[in-house]
């Protein structure tokens, strides 16, 4: 399994000259298969730049949920525009509308000048199922996490690898102390054991209490859920708008002095790249 990140910040596109290391756009990670198979995590702005998939027959994206900074790059995805290409968009339930009608509001006037309804590729949406789904070769396990509004956690088995995505999460919400048992504990389910995690360390632990109820981390808050779920590798991901590359390099290097944690620790680099297998995630450069 290869994973790359396309989009790596939080609620705000984000570029300037102080972003250039860690990456500006929001929300997207992509996955590939061993058998080809591409599925897509959220459509931030980074999704503008995945690379052609004019060789495929099929693309999947998962949205975790449908806040702006997760879909704001939706209609700019050269995929869409490929009429033979068939694109299956997965995304949380609501009680009140299908995924169809609510993406509407955005891919249509006024917001966008091209509707969802006249998008040239061959589009399914789907409401994604709390459980278990297969994928092309991915089997994928979807539930409700904490952040507001219907947002969905996903962990993704494939090629004997597993990685978790939970980049809008606030598990620490309500509990004392946090960590607390597993079964009470929002999204671990998905993340135990998993050789990748990527969750949310929007904030510094001195910013969260400033926001509590927001629907986001702290780095302290993800690095000890990180140890409880027994997890390989942290990817801290979605980064707050207001941090700089020079903030983000002395919060992650205090992070990994704070202790010696029993995985390893990675800030999330927009396009970085991680070859997930029997010897566990491993970097490289994009």
């Amino acid at each position: 399994m290869k994973l790359a990140l396309w989009g790596t910040r939080g609620s705000l596109p984000s570029p300037r000259p102080g972003t250039m290391r860690y990456g500006g756009n929001t929300s997207c990670v992509e996955i590939r298969t061993a058998d080809g198979s591409v599925v897509v995590l959220d459509a931030g702005s980074g999704i503008q730049r995945l690379p052609d998939f004019s060789e495929l027959h099929r693309i999947d994206i998962l949205l975790s949920h449908l806040h702006m900074d997760h879909i704001l790059g939706l209609g700019f995805f050269g995929a869409l525009f490929q009429p033979e290409l068939e694109v299956h968009v997965w995304g949380p339930p609501s009680t009140t509308l299908d995924l169809r009608a609510r993406l509407t509001r955005y891919l249509s006037p006024p917001l966008f000048p091209v509707r969802l309804r006249d998008l040239p590729c061959r589009l399914f949406l789907h409401d994604a199922p709390r459980g278990t789904f297969d994928l092309p070769g991915a089997t994928v396990t979807a539930d409700l996490v904490c952040h507001p509004g219907p947002t969905l956690g996903y962990r993704i088995e494939a090629d004997g690898a597993t990685v978790a995505y939970l980049p809008d999460h606030e598990p620490a919400l309500g509990a004392d102390p946090f960590p607390g048992r597993p079964q009470w504990t929002s999204g671990f389910a998905l993340m135990a054991g998993a050789d990748l995690l990527i969750h949310d360390a929007q904030y510094t632990d001195a910013e969260y209490p400033a926001h509590v109820g927001w629907g986001h981390s702290g780095l302290g808050q993800a690095l000890v859920l990180a140890e409880a779920t027994g997890v390989g590798c942290l990817i801290g991901f979605h980064h707050d708008p207001e941090h700089n590359d020079r903030q983000l390099d002395r919060l992650y290097t205090d992070a990994a002095c704070d202790r010696q944690w029993s995985f390893e620790l990675v800030p999330a680099m927009e396009g970085s790249a991680f070859t997930l297998g029997r010897q566990g995630p491993m970097a490289a450069t994009a």
